[in-house]
């Protein structure tokens, strides 16, 4: 017992000097690549946001910003193949919270309810990305180059999902 506790008291400082990695979190992005694929954007939101909180860096607000541009994307997709009933499921979706939410839904018109979020994921993109920018720019521009090389590749569903090479 004595020996366990030398142990610890010996090995806790090494441990509380060792910095935090920069690298992304695996289980908040995976988590995000996942909602993605599902078309549950609030979740992917969230799961970027807490991303952002928990590891801060270039690739967790790149990440972020690449979310909001994705609900952007598929708006507009929507929007085109005039498919409004998409565009207010996607509100629902990012509106609700809980099961309160079945006894008093968020109505609004889908076309009124597009320019809302697309006003609102855009400025939010915008103020992430410069984020991503200020913390670590080589990085983020690597980034934007892959997600840009990703959009080229997959031009009908590319916010379905995050870059495959982002694999983190």
């Amino acid at each position: 017992m004595k020996g366990a506790i030398l142990c610890l008291a010996l090995l806790l400082p090494m441990v509380l000097a060792t910095p935090a990695s920069s690298e992304p979190s695996q289980t908040n992005l995976h988590r995000a690549k996942v909602f993605l694929a599902a078309g549950d954007y609030r979740r992917a939101v969230e799961a970027c946001q807490r991303e952002v909180e928990a590891v801060p860096s270039a690739h967790s607000y790149v990440y972020l910003t690449y979310v909001y541009q994705a609900i952007d994307g598929y708006l507009e997709a929507m929007a085109k193949a005039d498919r409004w009933v998409a565009v207010e499921q996607l509100y629902l979706n990012l509106a609700t919270r809980g099961v309160e939410d079945l006894t008093d839904p968020p109505d609004v018109l889908a076309r009124i309810a597009k320019e809302l979020i697309q006003e609102s994921v855009r400025r939010q993109s915008d103020v992430a990305a410069a984020m991503a920018t200020r913390l670590d720019k080589a990085t983020s521009e690597r980034l934007w180059t892959q997600q840009t090389a990703w959009r080229a590749a997959h031009p009908g569903d590319w916010w379905n999902s995050a870059p495959e090479v982002w694999n983190w």
